[in-house]
């Protein structure tokens, strides 16, 4: 199963976010046993860096999280297409916006996040983790 894992999934699983961190572990755990094939998008990396650098105050942390996420999740191109796509829509949240094109671009089964609700309009399903591991 090919999965776009939203931004703040994976910042739950890196940074240990509670009440969150159990179930991004769990989605984490299917991805390195190959149950789930995890991708994100282009932004979500620098979003990583930006936000781990912010919270850890340490830049070598917040590389460490980049590191992580490209050694273990195929990453999405984020291009004019997309962004494109993404515009065109008039989705109010422009940030989940690309994410849905991007995943659209790539052909992906379902998007992960937190915030269903935000991607009720997305063209490809929605997840809670909880939801895709009840798939698997």
């Amino acid at each position: 199963m090919r999965v776009l894992i939203d931004t703040n999934i994976s910042l739950d699983y890196l940074l240990e976010r509670e009440p969150f961190r159990q179930d991004a572990e769990a989605l984490f755990a299917a991805i390195d046993s190959g149950q789930v094939i995890g991708y994100v998008t282009a932004t979500t990396l620098t979003d990583i860096f930006y936000i781990a650098r912010k919270q850890t105050q340490n830049i070598e942390l917040a590389r460490q999280a980049v590191s992580a996420m490209l050694t273990v999740m195929v990453i999405c191109p984020v291009n004019r297409a997309v962004l494109e796509a993404a515009f065109q829509s008039q989705l109010t949240d422009f940030e989940d916006a690309v994410q849905i094109y991007s995943a659209v671009s790539q052909g992906m089964d379902n998007i992960v996040t937190r915030d269903t609700q935000g991607f009720v309009d997305s063209v490809i399903p929605a997840l809670s983790v909880r939801q895709l591991l009840e798939k698997l």
